[in-house]
This record gives C-alpha cells, sequence and structure tokens, in this order.
C-alpha cells in the first residue's frame, strides 16, 4: 500500500487538475452560449442557401461558365473545419476520421485547412495540406470565409481541383455533434433531383428562371456569395460545436477527478487507521515486555 505522503501528494495534485477542469468548463460554458446563440440564429439562413443555390445550379442547363465547368482533374479540395487547441473530447478526432473513411483516394486530396489539430493529425497522416488559414477559427468572420472561397474557387477555376467538399461540425444540441462532409461544386444534380422527387428539399423546385443581367454574369456573382455563405455557416457551426464538446469534457473530467479524490480519500483513512493500529499494538506490546 502506498504510503500516506504519496497518497496526500497524489490527491492534491487531482485537487488542483479539478480545479483547471472546472474552470475549463465555465469558459466553455460561457463560450457556448454565445455559439449557440450565433448558429442557431444562421441556421435558417445557410440552409436556405445551400438548397436554393443548389437548386439553380443543377437546373441551369448549359451556361458556360468556369464556376459551373467539370474539370478533368481527379483532385478534390476539403476544407477541413477543426480547432486550434484540444481537451475537446472527439471533437477533432472525429473530423480526421471523416477524412480519412471519406473513400477518397489519399493522393487525391488537397486539403485547406482551419484549425491547428486538423491540420497537424492529417499532415502526420501524410496529407497534402496546400494552405493553413487556422487563425480564422478564433473568431471566424465572413470576410474570412470570403477570403478562403476566393482562393478554393480560384483554383477550381483553373483545374487545380476537381471538386470542392468542407467537412465540418454540425451543431445538432449542447451534447449531439455530427460530423458532416458536404460537397459545394460541382453541384450533384442527381441527389438533387431524388431528393424533390421525394420531398426532401425545402426549395419549391426552379423549373423556370430567368437570369438578371446575363447567366454568365449572374453566376460569376452567385457562385462566390454561395460558397462563402455556406463557408460561415460551417465555421459557425463548428465553433458551436468546439464549445460544446469542451463542455461536456471538462464536464466529465471534472466528475472523474471528484471520484478519484474520494477513493483516495478512503485509501489515506485506511492508511491513517493502519498506521495508528500499528502504533498502538507496538505500545502494548512493549507493556507487556515490561
Amino acid at each position: 500500500m502506498a504510503s500516506m505522503r504519496e497518497i496526500k501528494r497524489r490527491r492534491s495534485s487531482v485537487q488542483s487538475t479539478q480545479q483547471i477542469t472546472k474552470a475549463m468548463k465555465l469558459i466553455s460554458t460561457v463560450k457556448l452560449q454565445k455559439a449557440r446563440t450565433r448558429a442557431e440564429n444562421s441556421k435558417a439562413y445557410f440552409e436556405c442557401m445551400y438548397a436554393t443555390v443548389t437548386s439553380m445550379l443543377a437546373k441551369a442547363g448549359n451556361i458556360e461558365h468556369p464556376y459551373l465547368q467539370k474539370s478533368d482533374s481527379k483532385k478534390v479540395g476539403i476544407v477541413v473545419v477543426t480547432s486550434n487547441r484540444g481537451l475537446a473530447g472527439g471533437y477533432n478526432s472525429n473530423i480526421v476520421k471523416l477524412i480519412t473513411g471519406s473513400g477518397i483516394e489519399k493522393e487525391n486530396i488537397r486539403l485547406y485547412t482551419v484549425g491547428h489539430k486538423g491540420a497537424e493529425a492529417l499532415e502526420r497522416k501524410g496529407y497534402e495540406i496546400v494552405e493553413d488559414f487556422s487563425d480564422v477559427i478564433e473568431e471566424p468572420s465572413y470576410s474570412d470565409a470570403q477570403a478562403i472561397s476566393k482562393r478554393l474557387l480560384t483554383d477550381f477555376a483553373a483545374g487545380e481541383i476537381g471538386e470542392i467538399y468542407v467537412a465540418y461540425t454540425f451543431f445538432k444540441n449542447t451534447v449531439s455533434h455530427i460530423p458532416t462532409l458536404t460537397k459545394l461544386l460541382p453541384v450533384d444534380t442527381a441527389a438533387i433531383a431524388e431528393e424533390e422527387k421525394e420531398g426532401e428539399s425545402s426549395v419549391d423546385k426552379l423549373t423556370l428562371m430567368n437570369f438578371e443581367p446575363e447567366e454568365e454574369v449572374a453566376v460569376g456573382l452567385l457562385v462566390p456569395k454561395y460558397m462563402t455563405s455556406i463557408l460561415y455557416g460551417a465555421f459557425v457551426e463548428a465553433v458551436a460545436s468546439e464549445n460544446g464538446a469542451r463542455m461536456q469534457a471538462m464536464d466529465s473530467a471534472t466528475n472523474n477527478a471528484e471520484e478519484i479524490i474520494e477513493d483516495l480519500a478512503l485509501k489515506y483513512n485506511r492508511a491513517r487507521q493502519g498506521a495508528i493500529t500499528q502504533e498502538l499494538t507496538e505500545i502494548i506490546a512493549g507493556a507487556e515486555a515490561l
């Protein structure tokens, strides 16, 4: 059995750790309230933007525009949204697993990372990091999403990548966060047609469209806004999910520390009682010897 001094030292160490995890839980709770409100307020807009624009682009016909042309490139550009810090349970590892289990060949994936944790993990696994935008995730803004969108569309129009995806964590509620891989370009016309056939689309069928100005000009204005809006929505969802995951992780860590402290207190009391019993035994034995 460990000595009383060792048990006391370990209990003090666990108590210090518990204070840290409790403080981190409180901080994450406060941040979560702000991030959740932001995500919930913007969710309807970004969902409608995605459904509307993808439906329009799917029915855009034979409009000649670099943003709508299917490239011969097998390269797939993926915006990977994780966090800059750990201690958030499986938040970051779930996104990494989403990429590695996507079914897309590693040599064909070009990553545009937002968050140090995801970038470091995927780089260790041999994935190509085109550019790192990790500072964006601290306080994501629409202009940050616009800059990333511009880079993606430039590479797409140049034929460097043939498809664009975003991998982020969808914020369902405080305890449920869903790793999601969404295709942005080119639009999956077959999937959209199937959704509308089954009545799953949130937007009425757009069979007839009039473009003002010309189709090519309208698409050139519409697609960048669509890309920026979806990326910004993904960032907002990811921040809320990160704080929710960290709050849960720190709550579990605090509870586990409490259990360890109680167990160590029990061991300490047993060791103390054993030491007292031994002293009494030695005193009685000494008295009998006299």
